[in-house]
C-alpha cells in the first residue's frame, strides 16, 4: 500500500509513523506531485490542492484523509463518482478555536484591545468601557464539536448558551437549542452570537439584513465558521449603521482579505486572518485520528472516523 502525503510532518511525528506502518510504502512531499499522484492508494492532504484537473490521474486512489475540518475546495463530484472514501479530522480544531474564540470574548468584554492603544500611547488611563461576560447570554451556530466546546467554556463563566442547527436537535452544553426557522426569533436574547456553521447550501448567506436588524446594538457577533455565512456588504451596512456592538471575524467570502478591504479599518472590527484552529498540535492531533482509520482500513474495514458525504459538504 502506498500513502501519499502533500506535506510533511515533523520528525517526531513522521518517523514513529512509519516505524508503527512498516508495510506501508509512506511518501512525504510538501506540494503534489501528478507522478506520486498515480501510484498513491491513500492521500493524505489539507485538501486545498486536490482539484478537477488532477484527480484524473489518481487512478488507483481509494482513500482520502483530510487533515482538515472543510472541504469546499475539493472536487467533490469527481470523488463522490470515483467512490473514494473521504474522512477528516473532526473534532481536532476544538481546543484552540474554542480558545481564540473565548480569548477575544474576554479581550472585549475586559476593553484589552483599548488597553494595548494606551500603552502604545505611554497613556495611564482608567476610562475603560469594561463589562463582565457572567450572566449574558451567547447563540451558538453550530453546536457540533467546536461549539460545544465553547459552550462548555462559557458555561464555567456563567453564560446561558442557545444552540442553533438546522433542525433544532438537542447538543452537549447548550441550555437551550432552536433550529433555522426560529433564528430570527432568538437572536434579540443574544449578548453574543457566535457562528461555527460549516460551509453548505443551507448555511451560504444564511444570516441577512433582519437577523443583525434583530441584534442587540451591543451585541458581539463573531464568525469562526465560514465566510459563506453573510454576504459581506450586509455585515458592512450592519457596522456602519451600529446594529451590532463588536464584530471578530476569522474567516470571509474571498481569502485572503484584500488590503482595501473596508472590515480593515471599520470600528469595533477585529480580523482574525483565519488562524483560529492554528496549533503547534495540529498534526499530532490529525494523526491520532489517522492512525487508528489507517489500521482498520488495512484490515479491509471502512467504518473509518469522520467518514463525510460530500454530497451535504461534511
Amino acid at each position: 500500500m502506498r500513502i501519499y502525503f502533500t506535506f510533511e510532518p515533523r520528525p517526531d511525528l513522521k518517523d514513529p509513523l512509519v516505524a508503527e506502518f512498516p508495510e506501508v510504502d509512506f511518501v512525504f512531499e510538501n506540494a503534489l506531485s501528478i507522478e506520486e499522484l498515480q501510484k498513491a492508494d491513500v492521500l493524505v492532504t489539507y485538501g486545498e490542492d486536490l482539484d478537477n484537473d488532477n484527480i484524473q490521474y489518481a487512478k488507483k486512489l481509494k482513500w482520502i484523509f483530510v487533515a482538515s475540518a472543510g472541504v469546499e475546495k475539493m472536487p467533490a463530484q469527481a470523488i463522490i463518482d470515483r467512490g473514494i472514501v473521504v474522512s477528516n479530522v473532526r473534532g481536532i480544531h476544538k481546543t484552540p478555536m474554542a480558545e481564540s474564540i473565548l480569548a477575544h470574548i474576554l479581550a472585549i468584554k475586559r476593553a484589552l484591545p483599548w488597553m494595548y492603544e494606551q500603552q502604545k500611547k505611554s497613556e495611564w488611563s482608567k476610562k475603560a468601557k469594561q463589562s463582565e461576560l457572567r450572566d449574558s447570554t451567547a447563540l451558538i451556530l453550530g453546536p457540533g464539536a467546536i461549539g460545544s466546546e465553547v459552550g462548555r467554556l462559557l458555561q464555567a463563566f456563567g453564560v446561558k448558551t442557545i444552540g442553533c442547527n438546522r433542525t433544532g436537535k438537542e447538543a452537549v452544553y447548550m441550555d437551550d437549542m432552536v433550529s433555522f426557522d426560529g433564528l430570527l426569533d432568538t437572536l434579540p436574547k443574544a449578548d453574543i452570537v457566535i457562528s461555527v456553521l460549516p460551509k453548505t447550501i443551507e448555511t451560504t448567506h444564511l444570516l441577512k439584513e433582519a437577523h443583525f436588524k434583530a441584534m442587540k446594538n451591543n451585541a458581539i457577533f463573531m464568525n469562526f465558521g465560514r465566510g459563506n455565512l453573510v454576504d459581506e456588504n450586509v455585515l458592512i451596512q450592519a457596522i456602519e449603521n451600529g446594529e451590532i456592538g463588536h464584530t471578530v471575524l476569522d474567516v470571509f467570502e474571498e481569502e485572503p482579505l484584500a488590503a482595501n478591504h473596508p472590515l480593515w479599518t471599520l470600528p469595533n472590527v477585529i480580523v482574525s486572518p483565519h488562524v483560529s484552529s492554528h496549533s503547534a498540535r495540529y498534526v499530532e492531533r490529525s494523526l491520532e485520528i489517522f492512525k487508528p482509520s489507517l489500521e482498520k482500513w488495512m484490515k479491509g474495514e471502512r467504518d473509518l472516523e469522520n467518514v463525510m458525504d460530500l454530497s451535504r459538504g461534511y
